[in-house]
C-alpha cells in the first residue's frame, strides 16, 4: 500500500471527526482490513476501501452526547467515552470519599473552630497546590491543553483533550471554596447545633464535589499526556 493511499484513509478518518488518538486505532484496523480484501477477492485498492467503509458506516453516525460536547459525535467515540470515562469517575468518587473521610476526621481532631478553618483551607489548598505542580511541570504540552489547538486544525489530538477545559472552572471553584472556613459543619459534628442543616450539608458536599472533580480532572489530563506520549513518534513526523 502506497504512502498516497495510507493518506486518503487518513483523510478519510478525519472528515468523520475523530480524536486523533482514536483515528490511529481505527486507521490501523482499516489499513489491516483492506489488505485482506484486496488479497482475498483481488480488488484493487479504491473498491477494496470502499468494502471497509461500508463495513464501517454504522460506527461513524453522529450521536448526541450532552455529558461531553454540545455538539454530536461518532458513535464510536461515544461508546470509547463511556468505557473509559466511566472508570475515571468511579476512581474519583472513590478518591474523593476518601478525603471526605478525612475532612470528617479533621472536624474531630480540631480543638476549636480556628484550628479546623486552618484544616480547612489547608486541606483544600492540597488540591490547588498539585494542579499549580502539574501546570508548571507540564510546559511542554500546554499548547496540546487547549480544546482550539486541532491535528490539522479539524479533529482533537486525544478525547480527553475536550475536558482539560474543566480544570479552569474547577481550579475557580476551589480557590472561590478556599475563602470559606467550613463553620457549619464544625458546629454541627462538634456541638450538636442542627439549626443550620441545610449550611451543614452545603459545607459537606461542596468540597466534596469539587475535590472529586479536580481528582477527575487531574486523572483525565494524566490519560491525556499517556495518550500524547504513545503518539509521540506520529506528532513528530507530523510537524516535520
Amino acid at each position: 500500500m502506497t504512502q498516497t493511499q495510507e493518506n486518503e484513509v487518513t483523510d478519510y478518518l478525519i472528515f468523520q471527526e475523530l480524536p486523533l488518538d482514536i483515528l490511529l486505532e481505527v486507521k490501523d484496523h482499516m489499513l489491516s482490513q483492506i489488505a485482506d480484501i484486496q488479497l482475498q477477492k483481488k480488488l484493487d485498492f479504491e473498491n477494496a476501501f470502499l468494502n471497509v467503509k461500508k463495513s464501517w458506516d454504522g460506527e461513524f453516525k453522529m450521536v448526541s452526547y450532552f455529558l461531553f460536547s454540545p455538539a454530536e459525535i461518532p458513535l464510536i467515540v461515544k461508546k470509547i467515552i463511556k468505557e473509559k470515562f466511566n472508570v475515571l469517575l468511579k476512581k474519583s468518587f472513590i478518591i474523593g470519599l476518601v478525603f471526605f473521610g478525612i475532612n470528617l476526621l479533621l472536624i474531630y481532631l480540631s480543638k476549636s473552630q480556628e484550628e479546623y478553618r486552618i484544616f480547612f483551607r489547608l486541606l483544600n489548598g492540597l488540591f490547588l497546590l498539585t494542579m499549580g505542580m502539574v501546570w508548571f511541570f507540564n510546559i511542554k504540552i500546554w499548547k496540546y491543553m487547549r480544546t482550539d489547538f486541532k491535528y490539522k486544525g479539524k479533529c482533537f489530538y486525544t478525547l480527553y483533550q475536550q475536558n482539560v477545559g474543566l480544570m479552569v472552572i474547577v481550579t475557580i471553584s476551589m480557590l472561590q471554596l478556599l475563602g470559606k472556613n467550613g463553620h457549619y459543619a464544625y458546629q454541627f459534628f462538634r456541638t450538636q447545633n442542627t439549626s443550620e442543616i441545610a449550611g451543614t450539608l452545603i459545607t459537606l458536599l461542596v468540597p466534596f464535589i469539587l475535590q472529586s472533580s479536580m481528582i477527575f480532572t487531574l486523572l483525565n489530563f494524566f490519560e491525556h499526556k499517556k495518550t500524547l506520549k504513545r503518539m509521540q513518534n506520529f506528532l513528530q513526523s507530523a510537524d516535520n
